[in-house]
This record gives C-alpha cells, structure tokens and sequence, in this order.
C-alpha cells in the first residue's frame, strides 16, 4: 500500500472522528436545551394554575377587607404583571413579586378571624398551598436541568461547539432577596 494513501485514510479518519464528535455534542445540547425549556414549561403551568386561583382568593377577601385596597391591587398587579410576561426572567420577576403579595394577603387574613373561618378562603389557601409545593418541586428540577445545560455548554471540549452554534447560558430560578431573610416569630 501507497504510504500517501495511508496518509488520505488517516487523514479522513480523523476528520470523521471530528465530525461525529461535532454532530454528537451538538445533538446533545439540543437535548439538554429542549429540557431546559420543559423544565420551564413545568413551572409555567404550576404558576398558571397559582395565578388562575388569584381572583377567586381576592374575592373572597375582599368582602372582609374593604379598607384593605392596597393588598388586594397589590395581588391583582402581580397576576397581571405575570400575565404580560413573555420571557421566563420576566415571569420570574413577577412571581417573586406575586408571592410577596400573597404573603402580606395571608398576613392581613390574620386580622380577619371571619375571613380565616370562610371555608372558601380555607379551600383557596389549602390549594395554593399545594400549588406551592408543586411550584418549589418544579423549581429544583429546572435549576437541576439548567445546572446540567450550563456546565454542558461551558466544560472543554462541547464549549467548542456551543460557541459555534451560539448556545446560551440559562438563568437560574433565583429566590428573591426577602425569601432569603430570617422569618421574625413573635408570641
């Protein structure tokens, strides 16, 4: 065999390897992307389902609370603030802001031992309740799959390819400054 011939093989070995290498990470990242985005999506129905219980809650409330406005257009404005939102920072945006609202609107329900002893209110706040758990679950899972996107498109040698093809990075689902503060308990 011709020793230049040798050399074309080879050559042409190795730049297959190369290419199948190409291909396979690229085709990995689509995957690890596509799950980024159910991951998302997972949460997107939790957080409709939170914000499609808000105008029942706030009409419950509000036949209790007539001088507490400011609450209840507090609630109304994160439900539509979430509404507007297209892209999923926006959305995290406004569930952060949703949920501040919702804790202040527990906290006033405190005040109001009649609106506490509404059944209605107590059949909402059970299902926001497990809402919440359901939101919190969807949240770890999408960090977890962006965790898993991210060190892909950042580690040697798929970073190659997620340059070339312009993989992004993914925002982590965050929580908020005040989530992370000390709860006060007072007796």
């Amino acid at each position: 065999m011709n020793s230049s011939i040798l050399m074309n093989i080879i050559i042409f070995a190795i730049l297959l390897l190369i290419l199948l290498f190409a291909i396979s990470s690229y085709n990995g990242l689509v995957i690890k992307r596509n799950r980024v985005k159910n991951a998302w999506a997972q949460i997107d129905v939790q957080l409709k389902k939170r914000f499609d219980l808000i105008p029942n809650l706030v009409e419950t409330v509000k036949g209790y609370t007539k001088h507490e406005a400011g609450t209840l257009e507090a609630v109304v404005k994160a439900r539509n603030q979430y509404i507007s939102a297209s892209k999923p920072e926006e959305m995290m945006e406004a569930n952060t802001v949703m949920t501040g609202a919702l804790s202040r609107l527990f906290a006033l329900a405190e005040s109001y031992p009649d609106l506490k002893a509404n059944a209605n209110f107590i059949e909402l706040q059970g299902e926001l309740s497990g809402l919440e758990e359901k939101i919190a679950y969807a949240r770890q899972f999408y960090n977890d799959t962006v965790m898993i996107y991210n060190n892909a498109i950042q580690v040697v040698p798929t970073n190659i390819i997620a340059n070339i093809f312009r993989f992004m990075e993914e925002p982590y689902f965050k929580a908020d400054e005040s989530e992370r503060q000390n709860v006060k308990v007072q007796f």
